[in-house]
């Protein structure tokens, strides 16, 4: 393994700055730690089978007259524990656009979700993730609004640029103008890099006070009960006129900063990148596996499994899969197959062919779904990101309940199972459906898979056996607590995966500790299967359905799993 050195705090700040302004950086990032070692107490935290992790926004259920953090907090005592142990709110502070991701205040609460208390009574029966929107910040912003009115606090916080350069180099995540004009009090006008939309201003991490007021921020949320902080859009963070402004090394430096900082007065805290991005660029913010993000998504995973289901053929996520590595034995993946956003397309551009794609693309139109575009700087488009509910892309609408119940089971499960910690979107968990009324009213693509969901319909529907969402959710409550008793399932255990028929996805994980090991199948294919040539002689205990089976020759429904143990 390749050793590196780690370096002080301020080496990193001499790499991105000048002498003196590092050195004014570094003095400003002690005098912060020192002023919260005394107020957060923290010590390392290593992950396990026990760990997963809810993503939910923080209204996603809503009970009449109740505050709805506080209706967070009662879904997770109810139906949460010993099944998930970590929620991911999505960001939670005060917003102008982007249901949340264009954020004004930092250090507050959007008061239609709750306070700060609610937060940190959720955080003592759970562990939290906050999302860290540090790219970009609202128009709206104290930051943004100072800025334009010529405030010498604020000068130079964001990018301003000629529109005679030539910006064609950089990577575009929208169909939309990079630069965004904007009026200062002194009548200027000056064209603000906002790499998403107008309303989110990119912040100038050239400016080394931008990098320390970040700092203070993180650091807050750490304060207010944060064990995950979640580095939204980080790829983009860092810019240099005549590059592609993505993957820069001084944004790895940045994010390496922010890590060994924080670490400093709470080593607890795990560092999760956000880049959906091919995946060979996406597990570059592992860094040496021991100086930058302990997680990154996973984001080949959703679309993989999608059209492995799809198509009935599993041969591509079985090769991606044997090829993942890690650098360490300290980071894992974050494997996920849903989220607030949509399913990324590039992860898998040099996984997928166009063919294939295309089919994941009639799928999701077949659905009701919609396709999101991205800008490739040479004025054409390319597909960027399906908008569709997981569950109703998987399925054709004429498919029944039972096969579609089956499809959707059979993706979370192979999520639960694969090396790393699992992230579950709140609607996966429930078996919600398309919200093609949200994405209609909104005119978002997103909002088809944000619905807001009332506390007695919800109640209402988990008790229905008739329901889509109860089968989903109690199954799923089942794979959840089964995996949190298995070691094996540990997010750095070793794995094997088997490659035996072009249809089947089989892999082995691994508990030295006991000796044991859990063989994992999972049938993609539409009809029957039988299962042959496995190195395992039985019987042995499925979990999934605590029944003994016989390997020498398994016959599996379509969209069946097991979990065996190998004891």
């Amino acid at each position: 393994m390749i050793t590196h050195k780690k370096q002080s705090l301020k080496e990193r700040l001499e790499k991105l700055y000048s002498k003196e302004d590092a050195e004014s950086a570094y003095a400003e990032t002690l005098k912060l730690l020192k002023s919260h070692r005394s107020i957060i107490d923290s010590s390392p935290y290593r992950m396990n089978q026990k760990d997963a992790i809810l993503i939910t926004y923080g209204d996603s259920i809503q009970k009449d007259n109740q505050k709805h953090l506080k209706t967070l907090k009662e879904f997770s005592e109810l139906f949460l524990r010993d099944t998930i142990n970590t929620i991911h709110i999505l960001p939670f502070y005060p917003y102008s656009s982007d249901d949340g991701f264009s954020v004004i205040n930092y250090k507050e609460v959007n008061p239609d979700l709750g306070s700060w208390d609610d937060v940190v009574q959720l955080s003592k029966k759970n562990r939290l993730m906050f999302d860290a929107v540090i790219n970009h910040i609202s128009q709206h912003s104290e930051w943004f609004q100072g800025y334009l009115n010529d405030s010498d606090k604020y000068k130079d916080w964001f990018i301003n640029v000629s529109e005679e350069i030539d910006l064609s180099a950089v990577i575009r995540p929208r169909a939309l103008p990079l630069l965004s004009p904007f009026e200062t009090k002194s009548e200027q006008i000056k064209h603000i890099w906002t790499t998403f939309s107008r309303d989110q201003v990119d912040l100038n991490y050239h400016n080394h006070h931008v990098l320390i007021a970040v700092l203070d921020v993180l650091l807050h949320y750490v304060k207010m009960g944060a064990r995950l902080i979640r580095l939204d859009a980080i790829a983009f963070v860092w810019k240099k006129i005549g590059t592609n402004c993505i993957h820069l090394e001084e944004t790895h430096q940045v994010i390496q900063f922010l890590r060994d900082a924080l670490h400093q007065v709470a080593p607890e805290i795990v560092i999760i990148t956000e880049t959906n991005v091919p995946h060979k660029e996406n597990i570059s913010y592992f860094g040496s596996g021991e100086d930058e993000a302990q997680m990154v998504y996973n984001f080949a995973l959703p679309p993989l499994l999608a059209y492995s289901i799809i198509s009935g053929e599993c041969q591509q996520l079985t090769d991606w899969a044997a090829s993942l590595s890690l650098p360490s034995d300290k980071v894992c993946f974050f494997n996920f197959t849903a989220s607030h956003d949509g399913i990324g397309l590039r992860p898998v551009s040099e996984i997928l062919n166009e063919k294939e794609i295309q089919q994941l693309i009639h799928a999701v139109e077949m659905s009701g779904g919609l396709v999101s575009m991205r800008s490739n700087g040479d004025g054409t488009e390319s597909p960027y990101e399906l908008n569709c509910n997981y569950m109703d892309l998987l399925s054709p609408l004429t498919a029944k309940k039972e096969e579609r119940v089956a499809r959707m089971l059979l993706s979370q499960g192979v999520a639960l199972t694969m090396p790393g910690v699992p992230g579950i979107y709140i609607h996966s968990l429930l078996g919600s459906r398309n919200d093609i009324d949200s994405m209609m009213r909104t005119n978002i693509n997103r909002s088809i898979n944000r619905e807001k969901l009332n506390w007695n319909a919800l109640m209402d529907d988990l008790q229905d056996d008739d329901s889509h969402r109860n089968p989903i959710f109690q199954n799923y409550r089942n794979m959840l607590s089964i995996r949190t008793k298995e070691p094996a399932f540990d997010p750095f255990s070793k794995f094997d995966i088997l490659s035996l028929n072009k249809s089947l996805f089989a892999m082995v994980r691994y508990c030295p500790a006991e000796q044991s090991k859990i063989l994992v199948l999972a049938n993609f294919s539409h009809e029957t299967l039988t299962v042959k040539d496995l190195p395992y002689r039985g019987p042995f205990r499925e979990l999934l359905t605590d029944r003994e089976v016989d390997l020498e020759q398994t016959i599996m429904a379509p969209f069946e799993q097991m979990w065996i143990k190998l004891s």
